[in-house]
């Protein structure tokens, strides 16, 4: 009987230890690039969307520079997916992004400063706007 209960405490420290261990694991922060990682993973986060939205709109961007087909089968595909993983809330996000675009656009043509013309400092090409406008 005095093995059996020696044993039992044994086997109970043993596997405390190694719950310890685990538990001070789980205090550390993953990296940055795990942090990205999970991120683009992740379908459900908003920040994952967001940035999906904006892989999407540099990649219509890319199209137009390389004189791809407007409405192609893969940019349709890309789009319907987005729209499947995140519904009504990703097309709500692309038409604020197109609204901010434009208001960049005629703040400029008006001659009134803004705050993505300062950030640029006459870097000003379609690829850094999308970036300064879309902030993750």
């Amino acid at each position: 009987m005095l093995e059996f209960i020696a044993l039992f405490i044994f086997f109970y420290w043993l596997i405390n230890l190694f719950d310890k261990r685990k538990k001070r694991r789980s205090w550390r922060k993953p990296t940055l690039d795990q942090e990205l990682a999970q991120l683009i993973q992740s379908s459900d986060n908003a920040t994952g969307i967001a940035l999906e939205v904006k892989q999407y709109l540099l990649d219509v961007l890319d199209d137009d520079k390389n004189d791809r087909e407007k409405y192609s089968d893969a940019r349709l595909t890309q789009g319907q997916v987005i729209l499947d993983k995140a519904g009504s809330s990703a097309l709500y996000f692309m038409a604020d992004i197109a609204t901010q675009l434009s208001l960049v656009v005629s703040a400029q043509l008006n001659g009134i400063p803004n705050n993505i013309e300062a950030e640029l400092q006459g870097k000003a090409t379609p690829e850094n706007i999308i970036n300064k406008v879309i902030k993750i």
